[in-house]
């Protein structure tokens, strides 16, 4: 697959400038105090009576790649415990093997006591029991994140990854995935240009972006969303995604399809804004009252998933299905 035009590229160098600009603006620094809660986005579910295996809306197929995805989680603080009892509940009759990490991944600090209280305290059963994570990275991250081991980046800002699942055994009736992690924080050119050549390169059936600032949004950072798709979802588009993840807005939010492809927004695992969804005719689903995670399920040309909160109950659940080429 050819890389980027020239015109292409000059105008990702465009793109580029205007994001540090745009950043800049409207600030990325410490979150702001929530806005009161509009009345279009329904209450805090209470917690279920019932147990996970009785709740979870995944079909569990034969093969299937099975996972789970949280953003913005970092803190250290109880609800980022609580959102992981629930994801340790759910594993027993989930069997995940990875989780994808949105970024925020470990707030302001880059000393292995923070890395120690805010990941591998709060995440410790899972990690005991093999489950990796590959993590992208985020505003509140440290530069130096890339390269702590257990985040599997492996020294890079970007990078991508086929799930264990696929490495180790007959893909059964599970579709053939490829996630690339895109660091949004520095979004250039040479970066672009890999996306487009190692989305180009891929044979893979899905071909998933994981990135940490979402371009739709309903929240507060919907202008530089609008400059991030500029840039980023041509290039989606051109090579046939039909899901991607993001996280940054701490809440959870599902876009309506948007050219063919569903983007994910789940920035609610350790860091909560309450009310701060707005109006907008962009929501499928969204929930901004509690903290959140998700669990996805990949088999054939179907993508399943389930928002659960940190209580346990389902705030959203669904299916994507992936068009093939030619329309079939």
């Amino acid at each position: 697959m050819a890389d980027l035009s020239s015109r292409a590229r000059g105008r990702a160098a465009l793109i580029a400038a205007a994001l540090a600009s745009a950043l800049t603006a409207v600030g990325c620094g410490r979150d702001a105090p929530p806005q009161q809660p509009p009345p279009a986005i329904a209450a805090a579910p209470p917690a279920p009576s019932r147990p996970p295996a009785e709740l979870l809306a995944l079909p569990r197929k034969p093969g299937s790649v099975r996972f789970a995805a949280i953003g913005d989680a970092g803190r250290g603080d109880p609800p980022q415990y609580e959102v992981s009892a629930q994801m340790q509940a759910f594993r027993r009759v989930f069997d995940y093997d990875f989780v994808l990490m949105l970024g925020d991944n470990v707030y302001d600090g880059g000393t292995p006591e923070f890395y120690r209280t805010r990941f591998e305290l709060p995440y410790k059963p899972l990690l005991d029991d093999g489950v990796k994570f590959f993590a992208t990275i985020g505003n509140h991250d440290d530069p130096n994140q890339p390269f702590y081991p257990p985040f599997n980046m492996n020294g890079e800002r970007y990078y991508t990854f086929k799930p264990p699942s696929l490495l180790s055994r007959a893909v059964g009736t599970g579709g053939d995935v490829r996630f690339f992690m895109i660091d949004t924080e520095r979004l250039d050119r040479p970066q672009l240009e890999w996306i487009d050549r190692e989305m180009g390169r891929s044979e893979s059936e899905w071909k998933i972006p994981v990135f940490h600032r979402p371009i739709y949004t309903s929240g507060r950072y919907a202008r530089p969303a609008r400059l991030y798709r500029a840039a980023l979802e041509p290039l989606f588009v051109k090579h046939g995604v039909a899901a991607a993840f993001s996280g940054h807005e701490h809440f959870y939010e599902r876009i309506k399809p948007q050219h063919g492809i569903t983007y994910f927004i789940s920035g609610g695992a350790g860091s909560l804004r309450a009310g701060d969804i707005r109006p907008t005719e962009l929501t499928e689903v969204g929930f901004d009252r509690d903290y959140h995670f998700m669990l996805v399920e990949i088999s054939g040309d179907e993508l399943y998933f389930q928002a659960i909160s940190r209580t346990g109950a389902t705030v959203d659940s669904g299916v994507v299905r992936r068009a093939r080429a030619g329309g079939t």
